[in-house]
C-alpha cells in the first residue's frame, strides 16, 4: 500500500540496520567498513545498551534504576515484560539509550513445547541485541549459576557484542563475595549489583560508558518530538497499527487480549505534509472495565496508558469497525480522552471485515455513536492491509498544525459579537447573558477566557452553540474547545453618579480651610509666592470653560446637568 511505503522510506535506516549489520560482519572489505562508518545509528549516534537475562532476574528493576524512574512494569511473577522497551538516559553527562527485555526461558535450538510468548520474546531479544553496543547479562546471585544462563551466555557470545555480566540482588557483602561464580562464564567484565537499593551501579556504567564523551548531544536546542500514543479496548489492533506505521514488527502481536503490557515508546520520523517530523509512536495495553481487572500486573499496564494519555500530544483511539457502534468500554474511553483534552483521531480498525457497507454511510453511523467526541475525525483503517494509512498520516499533520494556531483577540471578539448578533442568548431566571470581550489563553487544547455580566445566566445549550461558533471560525480539527467565563461587573449611569458624589464629598473633608487674615502679611507662608492655579484648571484656562475632567468626570458633569433640567 502507498501507506506503508511513504512510512518504509522515513524509516529506511532502522528497518535496513541490522541485515545491513550482518553484511558487513560477513564482508570485512574496506568498502563495507566505510558504509558501515556512514550508516550511523537507530535515530541519532547515541550509545545502545541493551538488558538480557532468563526471566525473573531483575532486568526491569535494573532498567528503571539506572533511567531513575518507572517506565518499565516490575513484579514478582516471571514473564511479566514481554515487548522491548527503551528510554533515553544520561549518567553523569553521558547520554545513552538503554532496552529492556523480556526474560529468555527457552534454550538455544530449543524448539518443542515452546511456548507462543517464548517465541515472541525470543525475536524480540534478538532484535534488541543486534541493535546494541553494549549488552547487560543481567544474572540472579540469589539463585546461583543456572544451566539457561549457560546457554544465554553462549548466545551472546556468538552475537560478537561487548558483554558485560551485571550479577543483581547482591543486596549484602555476602552475596557480593558470591558473585565470583559467575566469572565462570568466560565474560572478563563482572559487576555484582543491587537494583533494589540502587548499589553497584556507579562503576558498571563507567565502565559501559567509558569510551563516550559527556555532553556530546544537545538535547535542548532539538525541537520536542511529537508523543501519539494510541489507545484503546483490549485486542482492537493497536500493536498491530503501530507495526504497520513503523514497517516492521516493533511489538508483539496476537489474537490473545492483554497481549501488550509496558507503554512501548518507538522513536520514528513522520512525514506531515511533506515535512520530516520527528515523532514518538506510544503502544499502550488495552483498557478493560476496572471490575474485571483481577491481576496486579495488569493494573500497572492500565495505569502506564493512562500516563502515556498525559503526556502524549495527539492520541490514535482504536475502535473496532465489526461491531458497527461504540461500547460502554468505548464511551469510557472517550471521556477519559475528552477530559485530558488532547488532541483525538478516531480510527475504526478491522474495516477489511465489513464487507458490503459504504464507507460514508457507515462513518457517519459510527460518529454518532459518539455524541461526546464531535469533535474528533472518525477514519475507517484497516491496520492488516493498510488501508486508508495514507489519510491516517494527513489527519495526524492536520492536527499538528491546529497546534500551533493561534487566534488574535481582535478577531474571536468579531466572531463572538457575530454569533451573538445571529442568535441572542435565551433569558435563564429573567436574566441576559451578555459577552463583553474574550481572549485566547492557549492551544492545546483551545482555551478561551470570555469575561461576562454573570457565567450563571448562561444555558448549556448556548455554551455549545458558541463552542461551534468559534470551531467552524477557526477549525479546530481534533481538539475539544474549552471555555472558562469570569464575570465582569459594568458601572451604569446612576452608579457612576453616586460614586463620584461619594469622592467629591471625601475630597471636602481633606481640603483644609484658608484664614483670610494671613492674606499678604509679611512673613505668612502664602507671602511673595505666585497664587496656585485652581484644581482641574491650566494656566490660561478661563473659570468660565469649567473644570478640565476626564472622560468619566465628563460624564457624570452630564448626569448632573440633566438632573438639574428634570428639577427645572
Amino acid at each position: 500500500m502507498n501507506g506503508k511505503k511513504k512510512a518504509g522510506r522515513t524509516l529506511k535506516e532502522i528497518r535496513d540496520k541490522y541485515a545491513l549489520e550482518q553484511n558487513m560482519r560477513d564482508e570485512e572489505t574496506p568498502e563495507a567498513v566505510a558504509e558501515s562508518a556512514s550508516s550511523g545509528k537507530e535515530k541519532s549516534s547515541l550509545p545502545v545498551i541493551a538488558i538480557v537475562g532468563r526471566p525473573n532476574v531483575g532486568k526491569s528493576s535494573l532498567f528503571n534504576a539506572i533511567l531513575k524512574k518507572r517506565l518499565a512494569i516490575v513484579h514478582f511473577d516471571s514473564g511479566v515484560t514481554r515487548d522491548r522497551v527503551s528510554s533515553t538516559g544520561v549518567w553523569e553527562g553521558k547520554r545513552f539509550t538503554l532496552i529492556d527485555t523480556g526474560g529468555l526461558g527457552m534454550f538455544s535450538g530449543e524448539k518443542k513445547k515452546l511456548d507462543f510468548w517464548d517465541s515472541s520474546i525470543e525475536a524480540q531479544v534478538e532484535t534488541a541485541v543486534e541493535s546494541a553496543d553494549t549488552v547487560f547479562f543481567v544474572t540472579d546471585v540469589t539463585a546461583g549459576l543456572t544451566e539457561l544462563d549457560k546457554s544465554i551466555a553462549s548466545r551472546l557470545r556468538s552475537a560478537g557484542k561487548e558483554v558485560i555480566v551485571v550479577v543483581n540482588k547482591a543486596d549484602n557483602p555476602g552475596t557480593v563475595q558470591s558473585a565470583s561464580e559467575f566469572a565462570s562464564l568466560g565474560f572478563p567484565r563482572l559487576f555484582p549489583v543491587s537494583s533494589l537499593h540502587r548499589s553497584g551501579l556507579d562503576p558498571l556504567m563507567t565502565e559501559a560508558l567509558k569510551n563516550v564523551k559527556a555532553g556530546g548531544e544537545e538535547e535542548s536546542d532539538e525541537a520536542e518530538p511529537l508523543r501519539i500514543a494510541v489507545l484503546g479496548r483490549p485486542n482492537v489492533g493497536k500493536s498491530s497499527l503501530v507495526n504497520k506505521m513503523l514497517g516492521e514488527k516493533r511489538v508483539i502481536v496476537s489474537d490473545v487480549a492483554g497481549t501488550t503490557r509496558d507503554a512501548v515508546d518507538v522513536d520514528f520520523t513522520l512525514d506531515c505534509a511533506g515535512e520530516k517530523v520527528p515523532a514518538v509512536l506510544v503502544d499502550t495495553a488495552g483498557l478493560r472495565k476496572r471490575s474485571k481487572i483481577s491481576e496486579a500486573v495488569e493494573h500497572y499496564s492500565i495505569m502506564r496508558a493512562e500516563q502515556a494519555l498525559e503526556s502524549c500530544d495527539i492520541v490514535l483511539f482504536l475502535i473496532e469497525a465489526p461491531t458497527g457502534g461504540s461500547t460502554s468500554q468505548d464511551k469510557t474511553i472517550a471521556g477519559m480522552i475528552t477530559e485530558s483534552g488532547k488532541g483525538c483521531i478516531i480510527v475504526a480498525n478491522k474495516f477489511d471485515l465489513c464487507k458490503g457497507k459504504d464507507p460514508k454511510t457507515f462513518q457517519k453511523e459510527l460518529h454518532e455513536t459518539f455524541p461526546r467526541m464531535k469533535y474528533a475525525p472518525l477514519l475507517l483503517l484497516s491496520a492488516k492491509n493498510g488501508y486508508n494509512l495514507e489519510e491516517l498520516y494527513s489527519l495526524i499533520a492536520d492536527l499538528r498544525a491546529t497546534m500551533s494556531m493561534k487566534v488574535t483577540t481582535s478577531m474571536l471578539n468579531r466572531v463572538l459579537s457575530d454569533a451573538q448578533a445571529k442568535n441572542a442568548p435565551p433569558l435563564v431566571g429573567g436574566h441576559a447573558f451578555k459577552i463583553y470581550y474574550g481572549t485566547m489563553l492557549g492551544n492545546t487544547p483551545p482555551t478561551f477566557s470570555l469575561f461576562v455580566n454573570n457565567p450563571s445566566f448562561l444555558s448549556e445549550n448556548y455554551r455549545l452553540y458558541i463552542e461551534n461558533s468559534m470551531r467552524n471560525a477557526f477549525e479546530f480539527k481534533g481538539f475539544p474547545i474549552r471555555v472558562l467565563l469570569k464575570a465582569r461587573r459594568r458601572e451604569s449611569l446612576s452608579d457612576l453618579l453616586a460614586r463620584g458624589d461619594r469622592k467629591e464629598a471625601s475630597e471636602k473633608k481633606k481640603k483644609p480651610s484658608s484664614s483670610p487674615s494671613g492674606k499678604g502679611k509679611k512673613g505668612s507662608p502664602s507671602a511673595g509666592k505666585r497664587p496656585m492655579a485652581k484644581k482641574g484648571t491650566r494656566p490660561g484656562h478661563r473659570p468660565s470653560e469649567g473644570p478640565i475632567r476626564s472622560g468619566k468626570g465628563r460624564a457624570i458633569a452630564a448626569g448632573r446637568r440633566i438632573h438639574r433640567a428634570k428639577r427645572k
